[in-house]
């Protein structure tokens, strides 16, 4: 298999579609609520969970059972519909065969699709995320086993300390200060700062970080 190229996506505000209405399908459309998406779910019936988010107005709903011409550009030598391309797409159905078909439409419409019901998760994998301030840690195993990602996660997530964080806000503050200000990571950590946050001397570590300079 061909090594996977990993990125992170900004879907704010753009809009995203998901084939199913079950729990699998809920959990995604979380997923796409918290990155700010607009989401649309196509399904003919809703989990109580997304049937309180579609009545709260936070996602929209297409009451009915998928169709190819609900991703732009689907059919061969179809024009281009304004408005209707979607950024990302999810099959989220537990129905194999139309999740197939779903992925196929969007190859064809240039759009990204994950599969929840293959393993590496089809065109678009969908990694175990943890989210500690502004790190994010993301692993995939090319869909050898999804609780072996998890696993992974989690080890890597455990040997981010709160000193860590702080770190990366004061750094964040003195770079609104000081636009352009790039130290080396490795000059960073050489300045003492993080043995200073350590210790409580929070302000100190500043001094010592703008001191990279």
């Amino acid at each position: 298999m061909a090594s996977r190229y990993p990125v992170n996506i900004d879907l704010r505000n753009r809009r995203c579609l998901v084939v199913g209405g079950g729990s699998v399908a809920a959990r995604k459309v979380g997923d796409l609520l918290a990155a700010e998406a607009q989401v649309t779910v196509v399904a003919p019936t809703l989990t109580g969970a997304l049937s309180e988010l579609v009545e709260a107005g936070e996602v929209s709903h297409l009451e009915r059972t998928y169709s190819s011409s609900d991703v732009a550009g689907s059919e061969p030598d179809a024009p281009p519909r304004p408005g209707s391309r979607w950024w990302f797409v999810v099959a989220a159905t537990d129905d194999h065969d139309l999740n197939r078909a779903v992925a196929e439409d969007c190859e064809r419409a240039a759009t990204w699709v994950n599969v929840v019901t293959e393993p590496d998760g089809g065109p678009v994998a969908r990694p175990a995320v943890h989210r500690s301030g502004p790190v994010t840690v993301t692993v995939a195993t090319d869909g050898v086993h999804p609780g072996a990602a998890a696993w992974l996660r989690d080890r890597v997530a455990g040997a981010i300390e709160p000193d860590h964080l702080v770190l990366l806000d004061l750094l964040v503050e003195v770079r609104r200060r000081r636009p352009g200000f790039r130290p080396s990571w490795q000059a960073v950590l050489d300045s003492g700062t993080l043995d200073h946050i350590r210790e409580g001397r929070v302000a100190e570590a500043k001094e010592r970080l703008e001191a990279c300079l």
